[in-house]
């Protein structure tokens, strides 16, 4: 499964019944809930790096991919704008593109 694959999933949880799906049941909760599960799930992952326990890592940056791409839908964000973006990037060194940021 690709990310783009996961995000079509996601946003079609959007019109889901909250109580048939956990996607569903986040998105109905709203943005800020998804942010905040977001935030939950990277601490999470940083934990774990820290530790250096490479499964336990592992495990966790999935569920930070899967609630990043579950807070970009929220804000009806499109994933495909957020790889254009890093398509943008790709093409500057990363102390110039930090350097040009506001």
């Amino acid at each position: 499964m690709t990310l783009e694959d996961l995000f079509a999933i996601i946003q079609t949880r959007k019109a889901a019944d909250p109580h048939s799906s956990w996607t569903a049941q986040l998105l109905a909760k709203g943005p800020e809930k998804c942010a905040e599960k977001f935030g939950e799930e990277a601490i999470e992952a940083i934990i774990e790096a820290v530790k250096g326990d490479r499964a336990a890592l592992t495990s966790e940056a999935a569920d930070v991919l899967y609630h990043l791409l579950v807070m970009l839908a929220a804000r009806d964000v499109d994933f495909a704008d957020v790889l254009t973006e890093l398509e943008r990037r790709q093409s500057q060194s990363g102390l110039a593109e930090k350097a040009n940021r506001p």
